[in-house]
């Protein structure tokens, strides 16, 4: 088989340039000064790079600019002997390189330090044992050199000679570790110690328990490499587990922090101890503390969240949940969420209490701070109370004063947070109703915001049930309206605001003289204009009475249906029939006023027919009192919301359920591996031992099912054929999608008799794809195959094509093979995601671009559609699914997404099919938003390719 990959350690951005011929450049290498032939050098090496064959140059930079001793030119001399072709067609070596051989055992016995150090990391790049063997005396000489430089180079390129040819230094172990030995700076020590980890883990072993109390003194990157070693040996070795875990212990005080995350993750592959969790976790806590980078807290609480999905470490961690609110203190919105997610999953009675002080000790900073995320931190500190409130209720009694302080807010999404809080412990908790009423009347006259008063005002309306809080509450609420009648009062008003405007009124077009004015010239003139309507100043009208002169009658039948309530209750509870006719003779008088008001002409809009009906109906419920509408004011609104609640409750416990149901659990019958008798070549396919044994430890192992295998997310589904399987050349990819870039992994087989030589991978990208390296050029030989990789850099969620070809040359001629375009689909970014109605809301106002799709299928079942909607497009439903239960021949859904970028995308299902008619088809259209052009049509172009797909099924 043949190289995967060819050595290649140098990528340089080369621009269009012309390509200039090969006796140009000949005649610039000879007779050039300095800068041409530097120039010139830069010319060859980006020809070679862009694949050209420049043979015939080797010689004159052999002769003219191998013997230049100016330190620019060394330097591109040795990117271009690493690149340039050293073999002939048979595969034999060039005689010219031995001439090469020679000027570079010579630089290795250069005075200066710098010319010997980048000439032994040249070497480690040599592949050709037949250079590297006379070179080898020089590099052993270089281990004894004066400067540190030159001392860690030779020990990297005997680690890489040894580790690919171990014949040229067969003693190499043997004499890094008596280097070891000797060395104080703490680069060659890293570098010696690094070969002793890869190449004789007893030598390696052995030093490091030598000197196993100076670890903590020792330099960052000499830690790490101990902590790998550590890890390496104790995983294929448990009985080594007790000699260094001290070590990993000690390490964890680190004054590195990369030491110390190491070392952490470390500690939890090695041990499930409970000191030991709990000494890690500590670790991962103080790291997020401590750094101040962003993206640092985000890994490592990614590290702490995947930590808590295992049980075992769940139970030691919940003693964490105080340190791990300490993580708060970071301005990032960000880590704040999954800081609060993870203490909420991890909080237990005992540690509530204290858990909720913190809480309202964050929400007492948020007062008075400008800043563009205070918003959104205060709404998700209101749902994490919220929540510990419903979790455990004896603490909703403290929490409650807190909250009810945010209805003044002017945030109007937390203080919306807090009245669907009330709202759910009203009907909860019975023991804590006079608490919410109280506080809830007290904060009733500061509230700011026309949704939030009319949510007050119903819940005060359905949970108010003794006769002095009901007077209250229709105090407050008269309070807030100000005078009644309101037509009346405005009338007053406007009166007044007229004589305040002068003593003497005058008409609109009367011509009022102003005072004498002095001209430039010193001359007095006086001048005189038509007076103007005066100008309404803005008076402060109560709350209540600014919404409805807003316009806003909405919350003026919210207000009706809450009067109506207290009034008929007030009935009851009241056996005085003169007190009973009193309050609702006031009630219908502010009713009637609110009705006479929308129509008087005062308000910006007039009243709506639907709130008018609304009203009338309040009205003449208090005047008949028939049985049915009395039972639907005092009993179906409050049942109505324990359905509404007892739903919720219900698709969060099947949530849970789900998330249970999808955590890896060992099956009866699976096959249990036992590290210690691995073959060791179980990780042969690149993956990370570490990471593997680190993700098995937090959160088990995890058992392949046949519906694994056939999954869309499975490794075969994602294979795409490049060409046919009668071409000379076969090639198939493999599209691996990573958050910012696409590996295509191309497998390419020779199916002739004949050898391939240059056989090049050649790529383009249409969309927002780059193509960030050209990948190299490999030899096939008859029937041979190899794998080639190509990286492809993603800037946005849209879709990409890569098309291109594979060229060869045979001894006869050169050949090309045209492959099939990939398809980069949007699906590889999307992932189904949640947020609340009033966030999705926010986001349909906000987001500008629209697509909209006509629903064109041959299903005729709505919820089919739905189903295969969902299935192609990775979106979340956001409708509950009692909403969409049930026949009635129309339906309409929200689904969520968002991208692995952060974009979101909003879509809106409105459809419908005659329900007298069964095999009728299903029709209607879809909406998507985004907030970008490229998202929205994207997925509309997914999809309408997904509709003409099941209409070609059919």
């Amino acid at each position: 088989m043949a190289l995967a990959e060819g050595p290649c350690y140098t990528i340089i951005n080369s621009p269009d340039i012309e390509v200039p011929n090969e006796m140009q450049l000949k005649q610039d290498l000879e007779k050039g000064d300095t800068n041409v032939k530097i120039e010139t050098l830069k010319k060859v090496i980006q020809m070679l790079l862009n694949g050209e064959r420049l043979s015939g140059l080797i010689m004159t930079i052999i002769r003219f600019v191998l013997p230049v001793q100016n330190h620019q030119i060394k330097k591109l001399l040795l990117i271009f002997w690493e690149i340039v072709p050293k073999t002939s067609a048979d595969g034999k070596l060039l005689q010219e390189m031995i001439l090469v051989c020679d000027a570079y055992r010579k630089d290795l016995q250069h005075p200066n330090e710098f010319l010997r150090g980048s000439t032994l990391r040249f070497l480690c790049k040599l592949k050709e044992p037949e250079l590297l063997e006379p070179l080898m005396p020089a590099i052993r000489a270089c281990l004894e050199h004066r400067h540190s430089y030159v001392r860690r180079n030779a020990v990297l390129a005997i680690f890489t000679i040894y580790k690919n040819f171990d014949w040229l230094v067969p003693d190499g172990p043997e004499l890094i570790a008596n280097f070891l030995e000797t060395q104080q700076d703490m680069s060659c020590k890293r570098n010696a110690f690094l070969m002793l980890l890869h190449a004789d883990q007893e030598r390696a072993l052995n030093y490091l328990a030598s000197c196993i109390d100076q670890v903590n003194n020792f330099g960052d990157i000499l830690q790490l490499v101990i902590v790998e070693l550590i890890y390496k040996v104790c995983h294929a070795n448990p009985t080594e587990r007790s000699r260094f875990i001290r070590c990993i212990y000690n390490l964890l005080n680190s004054s590195s922090n990369a030491v110390r995350y190491e070392a952490a993750g470390t500690l939890i592959t090695l041990s499930s101890a409970p000191t030991a969790i709990r000494a890690a976790a500590s670790c991962y806590i103080e790291l997020i503390v401590g750094d101040s980078d962003n993206n640092v807290k985000l890994i490592v609480l990614d590290r702490l969240i995947a930590m808590k999905e295992n049980e075992n470490m769940e139970k030691v961690m919940q003693d964490l949940v105080m340190d791990i609110l300490r993580v708060l203190a970071a301005p990032d919105i960000e880590v704040r969420r999954k800081t609060l997610a993870l203490a909420m999953d991890l909080v237990s009675s005992r540690n509530i209490e204290e858990m909720v002080l913190v809480l309202k000790k964050e929400v007492s900073k948020t007062h008075n701070v400008e800043h563009e995320d205070t918003g959104k931190y205060r709404q998700l500190l209101v749902r994490t109370l919220h929540s510990c409130s419903i979790k455990f209720p004896d603490v909703a009694a403290n929490v409650i004063p807190v909250l009810v302080e945010f209805l003044s807010d002017t945030n109007e999404l937390a203080a919306a947070d807090v009245l669907i809080f009330i709202r759910e412990a009203i009907q909860k908790f019975p023991s804590l109703r006079a608490l919410i009423i109280e506080r809830l009347i007290e904060a009733f006259p500061q509230i700011k915001s026309s949704k939030i008063h009319r949510a007050a005002v119903w819940i005060l309306g359905e949970y108010v049930d003794n006769k002095e809080q009901i007077l209250e509450v229709t105090e407050a609420i008269i309070q807030t309206l100000g005078e009644i009648p309101m037509v009346e009062a405005e009338q007053k008003r406007l009166a007044g605001e007229q004589s305040d405007d002068g003593e003497k009124p005058t008409g609109e077009g009367n011509i009022k003289v102003a005072g004498n004015k002095v001209t430039s010239d010193g001359t007095y003139a006086t001048q005189s204009a038509f007076s103007l309507a005066p100008v309404a100043k803005k008076e402060k009208r109560p709350p209540l009475r600014q919404y409805l002169m807003d316009g806003d009658f909405f919350i003026g039948a919210a207000l009706s249906a809450t009067l109506t309530k207290l009034a008929l209750r007030y009935a009851e509870l009241e056996d005085d029939v003169r007190q009973q006719n009193r309050l609702t003779t006031q009630v219908m008088l502010i009713m009637s006023s609110i009705l006479h008001l929308g129509k008087s002409g005062f308000p910006t809009k007039p009243i709506t027919n639907d709130d008018i009906d609304r009203i009338f109906i309040c009205l003449r419920t208090l005047s008949e009192r028939t049985k049915e509408a009395v039972e639907v004011f005092q009993h179906y609104c409050r049942d109505a919301l324990g359905k509404m609640l007892d739903a919720q409750h219900e698709e969060d416990q099947r949530i849970m359920k789900e998330k249970q149901r999808a955590a890896a659990k060992v099956q009866p019958d699976d096959p249990v591996a036992f590290a210690q008798l691995s073959n060791g070549r179980d990780n042969q396919l690149g993956e990370n031992v570490f990471e593997t044994s680190l993700n098995q430890a937090l959160a088990g192992t995890k058992s392949t099912n046949l519906s694994d295998i056939t999954s869309p997310n499975n490794k075969l589904n994602k294979v795409t054929q490049l060409t046919g399987f009668s071409d000379p050349v076969y090639a198939e990819a493999y599209v691996n999608v990573n958050q910012y870039d696409i590996v295509l992994d191309v497998l390419i087989v020779n199916q002739t008799n004949d050898t391939l030589q240059n056989c090049t991978l050649e790529l383009a990208t249409l969309g927002d794809l780059k193509l960030v390296e050209r990948p190299h050029p490999v030899v096939l030989a008859p029937h041979d195959f190899c794998n080639i990789k190509a990286n492809v850099k993603v800037s946005s969620t849209e879709n990409g094509i890569i098309f291109g070809n594979i060229v060869y040359d045979t001894s006869i001629n050169t050949n090309v093979v045209v492959l099939n375009t990939i398809h980069i689909d949007i699906m590889d970014y999307i992932i189904p995601a949640s947020c609340t109605d009033t966030e999705f809301r926010q986001m349909w106002q906000d987001f500008e671009w629209e697509n909209k799709v006509t629903v064109n299928t041959t299903f005729t079942d709505l919820h089919e559609y739905l189903k295969h909607l969902l299935k192609s497009t990775n979106m979340k439903c956001l409708t509950p699914e009692k909403a969409l239960s049930g026949q009635c021949g129309f339906m309409a859904a929200n689904m969520y997404a968002k991208s692995i970028f952060g974009e979101n995308a909003l879509a809106n299902l409105s459809i419908e099919k005659p329900v007298d008619d069964p095999d009728s088809k299903v029709t209607g259209h879809i909406r998507i938003r985004a907030k970008s052009q490229g998202m929205a049509l994207s997925l509309g172009d997914k999809i309408s390719s997904s509709q003409k797909q099941s209409v070609q099924a059919a």
